[in-house]
């Protein structure tokens, strides 16, 4: 069983990564927001997991850290009705802030799982009724984002001038929380802040 790769990025895709290791060409799935991370060319290791399609025979998912590959797999496995691939696409939302999400199913808050995260209300309390009693296994990765956000001063008048525009919460969050990633310096004017996360919302 393959357990870890490391090799070249020969093709980036939507959905994940052809790795060439000794001569050997894997197609590995990945979340897409550690795809976006990814280029051709570079070389890089992934934690892997094998998985049986009845389709597609022995498909391959990738993670980018071990914690990643152990929340997952509590994805794949608590979750009812829950295979590789949905596990994946929980696990993509789930990366946005992976201590906000902890925060959110412990804390047993749908609304911070629709508003941030982007999962619909019936997705949101399966989740929390299905981990509530086992993300504490989970190792924790970053520093929550959610408090930090919604006590900067321009969090308001951005996400009303975005809601104006036709932009869901949800989608106007994601935008701020990259801004702030990319340093975004919280004393600038509204509108030049409002400009910038339009230009991450409109790629």
């Amino acid at each position: 069983m393959i357990g870890y790769l490391r090799g070249e990025v020969l093709e980036v895709r939507e959905d994940g990564v052809l790795l060439l290791c000794a001569g050997v060409g894997y197609e590995v799935n990945m979340a897409h927001s550690c795809v976006l991370e990814l280029e051709a060319g570079k070389e890089i290791s992934l934690y892997i997991s094998e998985s049986i399609s009845p389709y597609d025979g022995t498909v391959l998912y990738g993670f980018l850290t071990k914690e990643d590959k152990e929340l997952w797999t509590l994805f794949k496995t608590a979750i009812p009705n829950t295979g590789a691939k949905k596990a994946l696409e929980f696990l993509n939302k789930a990366l946005r802030s992976v201590a906000d999400f902890h925060k959110a199913i412990v804390s047993k808050d749908p609304k911070i799982l629709t508003g941030i995260f982007g999962f619909t209300a019936k997705t949101a309390e399966k989740l929390i009724n299905s981990l509530k009693d086992k993300m504490d296994a989970v190792s924790i990765q970053g520093e929550s984002k959610i408090k930090v956000l919604d006590e900067a001063p321009f969090m308001t008048p951005v996400l009303e001038a975005l809601s104006a525009l036709g932009y869901s919460a949800s989608e106007s969050r994601r935008a701020i929380e990259k801004l702030y990633a990319e340093g975004v310096n919280p004393n600038d004017k509204i509108e030049n802040i409002i400009k910038e996360a339009l230009r991450v919302l409109k790629k």
